[in-house]
């Protein structure tokens, strides 16, 4: 018998909309794909994924319910900074990285937005029309490249 095709429900919840059970999956995926996996230990609760003009994407898995992608869309002053972009080992592949941008993307519209890639990844993001914006430099050990989307309008 074929295996049955991988497929997710896109979520999206503002800060103050998410519940606890949602914050606690959004964060267990987070830390256990950049503090365990990439054996990464770092400041992950920030203050931001509360924060008023911050919403939360995610891809839940149909048939188990799970959280197996995720990123953090947030606000200041106009200024959109998409962040925390991560997939579950089990869910690579599967197209949902791009998903969840593209669906932040939208939101964001014809404004700017920036965001600091691994370096490793800096093609996918500049597939999605972002643009590298200075040097490398390392964060928590891992190098990245901040990057820009302009504005379109």
């Amino acid at each position: 018998m074929p295996a049955q095709p991988f497929t997710a429900t896109l979520r999206r919840v503002w800060a103050a909309d998410l519940t606890p059970q949602q914050l606690y999956a959004v964060l267990r995926l987070r830390v256990e794909v950049f503090v365990v996996e990439q054996s990464c230990a770092y400041r992950e609760l920030d203050g931001l994924d509360l924060a008023p003009g911050t919403r939360h994407f995610w891809l839940e898995q149909e048939r188990t319910g799970d959280v197996v992608a995720y990123l953090r869309l947030t606000e200041d002053a106009g200024e959109y900074r998409i962040g925390r972009v991560c997939t579950a080992r089990q869910a690579r592949a599967h197209g949902f990285s791009r998903r969840l941008m593209e669906a932040a993307l939208a939101e964001v519209g014809d404004a700017s937005c920036v965001l600091d890639a691994q370096t490793y990844v800096s093609d996918f993001y500049a597939s999605l029309g972002f643009q590298a914006v200075g040097g490398e430099f390392l964060e928590d050990g891992i190098p990245h490249v901040s990057m820009r989307r302009p504005a379109t309008r």
